[in-house]
């Protein structure tokens, strides 16, 4: 019975019509060199479904027969350490292999390691190959890849890259091919990759469930006979399914033909200086996938269309240069760079499809794999690329002149100002050492770092400490009947990994007062500013982040804690201020949020980030309740820093004895930015 579902029937449409992720995985097979494929996009719309279906469609390979690192036959000179193999080395065919590699995979199972089974056992210093060897001419692919820590995400970009994995560690000294194609899917909700990663993909699609009601129910359609007769689905598609196998392999043939003349590459230079890509990658991914895009249609000449369809792809990805910037593409822009359309040569002529969304009914497919198996959102073959810009919040004095000089209750009493730029945020951190997950905020014991120790396994991964499991084992030689220059007799119970302190990740929870008091004396757009600043470093230290806002009568949790800064920043740009000072039920807010989240993620240390003047003028004894709020925050350790939004020459000092009662750092609202500091520093001394 198969176990996936037919690629074709995910498409659904002729193979010149694909839609854009369709479209840049058959590139990117075709052509390897071009760097792999992000798919990005929300969730049920069968991102994982089609990259599944993918490899069943894929040309099988040939292999030298009981190689590990699946190596070419025809290779005169294969990078693998189970060679050399003679000049006709037996060989072998099977189909290409999807290597599906695990969010929470450790560096030892992506690179390999020492087989600590033949070390202790018998002596012998053998290396075990991880995911990259098994992953060698075939697919590696990484769902919910924002979620990978970043070194492993730059080992395998690194890797796609170079085409091999070098790897030196445990007294292990190997090198092999690792040549690649290299999907990962994400959706953007969960958190956004680097714009340092985000550009090392070749290329980048956005996929988005259709909105015709037709669509849908096709999708649907198809799903359910799936399920219900997987074979006979299967079937049904298995001739569409082949002849695009063969017109894969045609154009893996042909794409080493294909003429890149001089005219070609300045056009695409001219295309990346215009839309100010940084570097040099684009031009040369936008080539090789301009090369594969004519070899998909049987030429070998690139025209016009393969250079627009390679730049859709290539470039909107690569021009997101700060963490809050929006992706994307002028495609009017794209057309007047291009000039007049020109009939194509060398070969058949092009069909409608350039790689943009095609189809109608018949586009579709599967959800993504859910727990019932069925789907919960929209098909992965006919995704509509979103064109809806987010809406830009009023900024400037436009937006400030409306802002009212008093904590009124009532909406005309509100103002929506915008955050200025940015700046680079001091380091907080919680204090201690933790044990969270891996990131750039506060001390932690984590899978990376400085070694500090050494520790027995105990159920836990972690890089082998070889001299401790030399001195464990040492006391025992004599009982273990070691001659005299023997070898050193190891048992398993001598193992020792290593201890590493490196830095952790955080929860960085902003409770921020939106009252009338911030926006009176025109401070919004000053602590919107910080603020934004603060989740500017909470992206880039990977920290999660939640947002709670109070005005008026009450508080809300406007963003629950999640990875995304970017939903973050645009909740915080508008964000309205105005009302009175309800701090007692900030306090209680960010307190309920701190507690579910401490079930939901227990490892992870939260940091609260109070932002407000400090005063309380909302019900009756509202400092006096404000106060005890801030008694049970205290109570359940969570570390605090309260941001004093207070200035001017007359000051109450509200938010010093905020902070006095939450055992938190106080801040004044100036010295967020690191600068400040450098500054204060430099005048102490």
């Amino acid at each position: 019975m198969p176990q996936h579902y037919p690629f074709t029937a995910v498409v659904g449409a002729e193979p010149d019509q694909l839609d854009d992720m369709a479209l840049a995985l058959v590139l990117t097979t075709i052509s390897p060199a071009i760097g792999g494929v992000l798919v990005r996009g929300e969730k049920g719309t069968a991102k994982s479904t089609l990259v599944r279906a993918l490899a069943a469609v894929l040309p099988p390979i040939d292999v030298v027969k009981g190689d590990r690192f699946s190596s070419d036959p025809a290779d005169p000179a294969p990078l693998s350490p189970d060679g050399p193999f003679g000049p006709d080395p037996e060989s072998e065919t099977r189909p290409v292999r999807l290597v599906e590699l695990p969010v929470g995979a450790t560096e030892d199972r992506v690179l390999g390691s020492l087989d600590l089974e033949q070390a202790l056992g018998s002596g012998v210093t053998r290396y075990e190959p991880g995911l990259l060897a098994r992953a060698h001419r075939g697919v590696l692919y990484v769902d919910e890849v924002n979620l990978l820590h970043d070194h492993l995400v730059d080992l395998l970009l690194d890797a796609a890259a170079m085409g091999r994995s070098t790897v030196e560690r445990d007294g292990v000294s190997v090198e092999h091919a690792a040549r690649f194609v290299l999907i990962g899917t994400m959706n953007p909700e969960a958190g956004e990759l680097r714009p340092q990663l985000l550009a090392r993909f070749g290329l980048a699609v956005e996929v988005a469930a259709p909105r015709d009601p037709q669509a849908r129910a096709e999708v649907v359609r198809r799903r359910l006979a799936f399920d219900a007769d997987p074979a006979g689905f299967a079937a049904r598609f298995a001739e569409q399914d082949a002849a695009l196998t063969t017109r894969i392999r045609r154009a893996q043939e042909l794409v080493a033909e294909v003429e890149l003349d001089d005219a070609t590459l300045v056009s695409i230079a001219e295309l990346c200086a215009a839309f100010e890509v940084d570097g040099l990658r684009a031009d040369i991914v936008t080539a090789r996938t301009a090369a594969a895009h004519a070899a998909w249609h049987g030429r070998t000449t690139i025209t016009r269309d393969d250079v627009r369809a390679a730049a859709r792809l290539a470039l909107p990805h690569r021009r997101r240069r700060n963490p809050f910037d929006e992706t994307g593409l002028d495609e009017s822009q794209l057309d007047d760079l291009l000039g007049p359309d020109e009939p194509p040569a060398g070969g058949p002529e092009d069909g409608p499809g350039d790689g943009g969304p095609e189809g109608g009914p018949d586009d579709g497919g599967p959800d993504d794999d859910g727990p019932d198996g069925g789907p919960d959102g929209g098909p992965g073959g006919a995704p509509e690329r979103s064109t809806d810009a987010p809406a830009t919040p009023p900024t400037g004095a436009e937006s400030r002149g409306d802002a009212g000089d008093g904590e009124g209750s009532g909406p005309a009493s509100e103002s929506t100002v915008g955050a200025g730029e940015p700046v680079r945020a001091r380091l907080l951190q919680v204090d201690g050492v933790g044990a969270g997950v891996s990131g750039r905020r506060s001390r932690a014991i984590t899978d990376d770092g400085r070694r500090i120790g050494a520790r027995t396994p105990a159920g836990r991964s972690g890089s082998l400490h070889l001299v401790e499991t030399v001195r464990a084992a040492a006391p025992h030689q004599h009982a273990r009947g070691r001659a005299d220059g023997g070898r050193v007799l190891l048992r398993p119970a001598d193992l020792r990994v290593a201890v590493r302190e490196g830095r952790e990740s955080n929860l960085v929870l902003l409770c921020v007062d939106a009252s009338g008091s911030m926006a009176a004396r025109r401070r919004m757009e000053q602590v919107k500013t910080a603020v934004l600043s603060l989740l500017l470093d909470a992206y880039q230290r990977r920290d999660k982040v939640g947002l709670v806002t109070f005005r008026g009568a009450s508080a809300s949790l406007d963003l629950p804690p999640t990875s995304s800064v970017d939903v973050a920043a645009r909740r915080l740009e508008e964000l309205p201020a105005g009302g009175r000072t309800p701090l007692a039920e900030g306090l209680a807010t960010a307190a309920d949020a701190l507690r579910l989240e401490a079930i939901r993620d227990p490892l992870r240390r939260p940091l609260l980030v109070v932002v407000t003047d400090g005063r309380a003028t909302s019900g009756p004894d509202a400092l006096a309740r404000a106060h005890r709020a801030a008694d049970h925050v205290r109570a359940t350790r969570v570390a605090s820093v309260v941001v004093d939004c207070e200035t001017g020459g007359f000051r109450l000092g509200l938010a010093g004895v905020l902070a006095d009662r939450l055992g938190a750092q106080h801040l004044p609202l100036g010295e967020v930015s690191a600068e400040s500091l450098t500054r204060a520093v430099k005048e102490a001394a």
